[in-house]
């Protein structure tokens, strides 16, 4: 396990797919089980050995902020205007540090196996700019079927262009240097992607459990019953 690995955690989004439940709160502090969506991305960084944490705000920024006082966990506050998933990472980096850098989308819920300890245990900086956790689509839980990659036997990832394959579940290990070529101050992390995967540094690893989006109303049953169903605590 390399704990010397910071976590990035996004949770600056408007969360627009959530309709009124967001009208007056951030996504992050939506309750599934009991808990916030962030308390539980927190304690998945926690329970891996990630304690150097950073979180993004923007959209209702001041009640993400009370929520974490005292916690420890740093804050990358994007005033003005929200940069998106890649600008929002390399706005992070003098919280982060100049290496490898894993992040966790935190609008989801899982069991099994915990997604960063299987990302931290296939991490190799000598052949990798980024890795992903993904699952096949047609196993995904709240998904549209919809395919991110296609992968080959050694892991190695690249767009799945409407072939049938895998769907990212929004944890990664990325090198920070794919963020250096971008010029713009707003950007997604799409083209640093395409670059590692141009480069043949783009890997995958299949998560060893289920996954459940809740980036919409209907996904905070479906993960509530999910986590009833492996016998999870809230």
């Amino acid at each position: 396990m390399r704990q010397d690995i910071p976590l990035m955690l996004f949770a600056a989004g408007f969360g627009t797919r959530m309709g009124a439940l967001t009208a007056t709160r951030p996504k992050p502090l939506i309750e599934v089980a009991g808990r916030p969506l962030l308390e539980h991305a927190r304690a998945i960084g926690q329970a891996a050995g990630l304690c150097r944490q950073v979180v993004n705000t923007h959209y209702l920024a001041d009640q993400i902020a009370a929520h974490l006082q005292g916690s420890g966990v740093a804050i990358s506050h994007e005033a003005g205007q929200i940069l998106d998933t890649g600008g929002g990472l390399r706005h992070a980096l003098p919280l982060l540090g100049e290496g490898p850098v894993a992040t966790l989308n935190t609008d989801a819920v899982w069991t099994g196996a915990n997604p960063l300890s299987q990302l931290l245990a296939a991490w190799d900086a000598a052949r990798m700019d980024v890795l992903f956790l993904v699952l096949p689509a047609a196993q995904a839980r709240s998904a549209t079927g919809r395919s991110d990659f296609v992968q080959d036997p050694s892991g190695r990832v690249d767009w799945a262009r409407g072939r049938d394959g895998v769907l990212y579940l929004g944890a990664q290990i990325l090198h920070p240097q794919l963020l250096a070529d971008e010029a713009e101050t707003v950007f997604s992390l799409y083209g640093p992607w395409t670059r590692a995967m141009q480069a043949g540094r783009a890997y995958s690893v299949t998560h060893q459990g289920d996954w459940c989006d809740v980036g919409h109303p209907g996904g905070i049953a479906e993960a509530e019953a999910m986590l009833r169903a492996a016998h999870v605590p809230g």
